[in-house]
């Protein structure tokens, strides 16, 4: 995404790592800026009834394709949260604790990870 955005074309073969430390980025700020836009929306939609609800609570009937199953977004929110989907809808009602859930979730207690 950076490269795209800052026109660095393919064929010039340089690592994301590389970028992120000329922008003086750490790896670690741009997946935790990531999680909380995630959680955030996740909770967002929870809170309101309408189509995006729908189709997140929603399933497709028939039979899945052959192989492994497919990650689904949901798993990252409860992978994250450390609560069902369902435990994570529910405290979503309640914004401020939600807020610090999330906030929680993408806080780094110990170093940063490399």
């Amino acid at each position: 995404m950076l490269q795209k955005i800052l026109r660095i074309p393919w064929i010039a073969r340089r690592t994301n790592h590389n970028i992120l430390q000329e922008l003086g980025m750490k790896e670690s700020q741009l997946l935790k800026n990531i999680k909380q836009l995630k959680l955030k929306y996740f909770g967002h939609v929870v809170r309101h009834n309408n189509l995006e609800r729908l189709c997140l609570e929603g399933a497709v009937e028939g039979r899945r394709g052959r192989g492994r199953p497919r990650r689904r977004w949901t798993q990252d929110i409860s992978d994250w949260l450390g609560f069902s989907v369902r435990e994570a809808s529910i405290l979503s009602q309640d914004r401020d604790g939600f807020r610090s859930a999330v906030w929680e979730a993408t806080s780094y207690s110990y170093k940063d990870p490399p």
